[in-house]
């Protein structure tokens, strides 16, 4: 029984271990206006989200550095200043939309700075990485398999929910082709009609014009 437990347990971890992406690491530069550099993502309505940044330095040592954290269609989840050290910000997705994690690193000029820039270290877990499956463990009493096991489902879950979203907007996007399409189609045919129309008015005038001039 040991042997197909082992086996198990390497499965699992080898699906988790694809599932993980490593923190992004940046160097931000201070300066004396409002220059944000933004990290940008997509996350599902009703979606837990934690993001996590780790910033080096230590407040009043000549720079701030703030974090701004909003979706593409206004919702804001966050506005933590004067950053130092470990920030986690834990929000739950308002729509289905783009969401931005922004940084900025302004001078105070409160004291010389010789090297004006602050390292961050950004992580951001969404779904099911966003769970606390240690606590999860301890609280349903799970094996270790198990918990794996749970989190895979999970997993595949949002990605079934993430396909399904992609099926109903790849369906609104052909219906819209479509519709557009069915628009350029009778705006053609409107044209063209309007055109022979007044090309036959001109036809009409010009001939009631010459006749009444008797030139034919």
């Amino acid at each position: 029984m040991a042997p197909g437990r082992s086996l198990l347990q390497h499965v699992c971890s080898l699906l988790l271990l694809v599932s993980c992406a490593s923190a992004l690491k940046f160097e931000l530069e201070a300066t004396g206006w409002s220059k944000q550099r933004c990290i940008r993502n997509f996350v599902g309505k009703d979606t837990l989200v934690v993001v996590t940044a780790i910033v080096d330095g230590y407040k009043g040592d000549g720079m701030q550095v703030n974090m701004h954290i909003k979706d593409a269609v206004g919702n804001e989840y966050g506005r933590p200043k004067d950053i130092a050290g470990e920030q986690r910000t834990v929000f739950t997705s308002h729509a289905d939309a783009a969401f931005d994690i922004c940084f900025e690193n302004i001078l105070t000029n409160t004291k010389y700075v010789d090297h004006p820039y602050r390292h961050v270290e950004l992580d951001v877990d969404i779904g099911a990485d966003a769970k606390d499956w240690s606590a999860i463990q301890a609280t349903e009493k799970l094996k270790p398999v198990e918990t794996d096991l749970r989190r895979i489902e999970e997993m595949v879950a949002e990605v079934v929910r993430e396909m399904d979203y992609l099926r109903v907007r790849e369906q609104k996007l052909r219906d819209t082709n479509e519709s557009t399409n069915n628009r350029v189609k009778w705006f053609g045919f409107c044209t063209t009609f309007l055109l022979i129309g007044i090309w036959v008015w001109q036809v009409l005038y010009l001939r009631a014009y010459f006749r009444s001039k008797h030139l034919i």
